[in-house]
Order: C-alpha cells, then structure tokens, then sequence
C-alpha cells in the first residue's frame, strides 16, 4: 500500500486480514445471523487490529538498524526509509496501546487475550524470535489467540478441534515463513536462521499441512458432516498456496501471496461461501 500515508503504512494495514482469525468462532457456532453476535466479533476484530499494529511498530522500532541495512525493508519501512522518525513511532505506539487499553472499559475479556498476545509478542521481539522452533510456535501461537478472542467475545468456548487445526495451519504458514527466507536471504536475514535449513523447514510445513488437513477433516466429519464439501476447498488452498511458493518464490508474507493470488482469494471465497451454505441449509 504505497500510497498510503508513511505513519499508517507503520501500522501495516494490509496485514489485518490475518486477524479474519476472529471470525471463526461466528462461522462456525452459526450464530453469523444475529447482528449482535456480528457486532462483537467485529468489535474483536478491530481491537486486535490495533494490537498488531502496535506490535508491528514496536518490531520495527527494535529492528530499524538491521532494516536499514535490508535491500527491500531499508525502503519498503518506514522506519527504516527514514519516513517516520522515532518520535513519531514512539507517540504512534502510546496512541495504540492507550487505545487497546480503553477498549477494556467495554470488552474487558477479549482485552485479556489480547493482552497476552502483546504481552507474547513482546517476548517475541526481545528474545523468543531467536529462539529456534520457539519461534515458529510463537507466531502459530498468535493465530491462536486471535481464534481463542472472537469465541470469548461471543462467550461461546473455543473447540478442541478449532484449536489443534488452527495451530496446525498456523504452524505450517510460519514454517514456509521460515523457509522463503532461507531460500532468498540465506541465514542473514535473521539471526534464528543459522539453526534451520531448507530441508528442515521443509519437514516442519508438511507435517503441519498433514494436521490442519486430518484435523479439519476430522472436526468436519464429527462434529459438521454437513460441512463435508469444504474439504476440498481447504485442499485446493494449501496446494495453490504451496504451489505459489515453489513456482513463484512467494510464501516470505502469507498476506502477499494471497493477495497477489487470485485463485487463492477465490478459493477462500468459496470455502466461505460453502461453510454459510452448510450452516444454513
């Protein structure tokens, strides 16, 4: 989103589609009709949308040495790029902070795990990102919560199979995450780097892509066999989605390949469109 302005572009708002993770508990306790039910989840939403904007600015702030010496971040960030002054990113992460911490005075639950979701990736851009293995789970972990936030927004409990397969699928992307950088920056792009290799990571994203598919068939078959016709749009997506990564050398930000991807943008489209068709018929 280049034309945005630098200050937004600090927050990265293109990124916010991973926080659709809210809205999986509306989907699947079929309670999407009710408008009130829509209303918290969205509110969810938002809040975490300002959490991992504030998150994304204080990794930039803690990284804009190594960024500035980056060939891409050193002109896609605007820390690094030298757009936005310190200053300026210290007032935004106040601003956003102040504005999750506000949020409890109405959402005091969904506030608790976002909570500890900053509170994660604190620790996540201090120590646990060089941490091998820790790292990965961390990301994964994010999702998670995000999943663990919009079921406690709509007071429902969060499904032990909803659970293991967002991991699962978590755990996959942040694994390819890994891999692309290897792949274009050798061990240099960040420090936990010089523990993997390709084939390493390798192992990791196809065991995670073998659980988030069981898994999600399992849940599908068990608990919604009326959902059965989405398995298929959930494994055309991972297929594409590693397809874009080996042919197209994509899979370094999941949120890029989808969005420069349209069979991909069309396959979760589908798979959506088949769940609201599932759950309402």
């Amino acid at each position: 989103m280049p034309n945005l302005p630098p200050v937004i572009r600090l927050m990265r708002p293109k990124q916010w589609v991973k926080n659709a993770f809210v809205f999986a508990p509306l989907l699947f306790s079929g309670v999407f009709t009710d408008m009130l039910s829509v209303q918290h989840s969205l509110s969810a939403f938002i809040v975490f949308c300002l959490a991992s904007s504030a998150t994304y600015v204080l990794n930039d702030y803690n990284d804009i040495e190594n960024d500035r010496k980056h060939p891409v971040k050193s002109k896609t960030r605007p820390l690094a790029s030298g757009e936005v002054s310190k200053p300026q990113a210290r007032i935004l992460m106040v601003v956003l902070y102040g504005v999750v911490a506000l949020s409890a005075l109405v959402y005091p639950k969904v506030v608790a795990v976002v909570a500890a979701y900053l509170l994660l990736n604190v620790a996540y851009t201090f120590y646990l990102k060089h941490q091998p293995v820790l790292d990965i789970f961390t990301i994964a972990t994010g999702f998670v919560l995000r999943v663990y936030a919009g079921a406690v927004s709509l007071d429902v409990p969060l499904s032990s199979w909803m659970f293991i397969t967002t991991l699962s699928l978590a755990l996959f992307l942040a694994a390819i995450k890994r891999r692309q950088e290897l792949m274009k920056s050798g061990n240099k792009a960040r420090s936990v780097l010089q523990f993997y290799t390709i084939e390493l990571v390798d192992k990791y994203a196809e065991m995670s892509a073998t659980c988030a598919i069981l898994f999600y068939s399992l849940f599908v078959i068990s608990d919604k066999p009326d959902m059965v016709y989405t398995i298929p749009f959930v494994l055309f997506g991972l297929y594409r989605y590693w397809f874009i990564v080996e042919s197209k050398d994509s899979g370094e930000s999941p949120t890029d390949a989808l969005f420069a991807d349209r069979w991909l943008q069309l396959t979760i489209l589908g798979w959506i469109a088949a769940c609201f068709y599932s759950l309402t018929v």
